[in-house]
């Protein structure tokens, strides 16, 4: 049996990683900020623009993703990673915009009503006072929301050809066909997608005591 951790190997897979947390960053960032700006629309925002927002919430996020990586790569005609990172911000953004929403709505009125009565407006309050409650009850489902993000990265080697981590194990697999190299090597991809899971899940938990112990 071939030796299947080689310094070459391992270089290969690293790079793998490389792409699979450069995909699944910018697509948190960008679904980060445009799923707050649906979230604070269906919930608070005008009628028109709030039946827009839970439209396309809906919509989005009940087709798999797996749908919309094959419409942003087929009818916009995209090279593979923006088509990667746009079809991954269309779906996480309809998924946090309805996690912001729930957030939103367990923040108590009288917290909108208290700052308010502080002299601030409509968007300070939302801001400053409401926003920031709303983000540290709803931390944990957004953090699952961001481990399926980088999971799930796993799809775009079959569907658009993206070498990412999953990808170029793909690759190796085809060099190392014996059935104990394969086991190896995706007991391996496991570690490394758990790893990378965890640590985020560790970061959201630091974040959170953080803002525990900040009011």
């Amino acid at each position: 049996m071939q030796q299947l951790f080689t310094t070459n190997n391992l270089i290969f897979l690293w790079e793998g990683l490389k792409t699979t947390l450069y995909i699944s960053t910018v697509a948190i960032l960008l679904s980060l900020v445009f799923g707050t700006i649906l979230g604070v629309l269906r919930n608070n925002g005008p009628k028109p623009l709030k039946w827009l927002a839970t439209t396309y919430i809906e919509i989005v996020r009940n087709i798999p993703n797996l749908l919309w990586i094959y419409v942003v790569f087929i009818l916009f005609k995209l090279n593979s990673y923006p088509a990667g990172i746009v079809s991954f911000t269309i779906f996480t953004s309809a998924a946090v915009g309805e996690i912001l929403r729930g957030g939103l709505n367990a923040v108590a009125k009288g917290q909108d009503e208290a700052a308010r009565s502080q002299g601030m407006n409509g968007f300070q309050a939302l801001i400053y006072v409401v926003l920031p409650q709303a983000l540290r009850s709803m931390l944990p489902a957004i953090v699952s929301q961001f481990t399926t993000v980088i999971k799930d990265t796993s799809l775009l080697y079959s569907v658009i050809a993206i070498q990412d981590l999953t990808g170029k194990a793909q690759i190796l697999m085809g060099r190392y066909y014996a059935s104990e190299q394969v086991f190896v090597l995706y007991a391996f991809l496991a570690v490394i997608y758990f790893i990378v899971n965890y640590l985020l899940s560790l970061f959201s938990k630091w974040l959170s005591r953080s803002w525990v112990h900040a009011r």
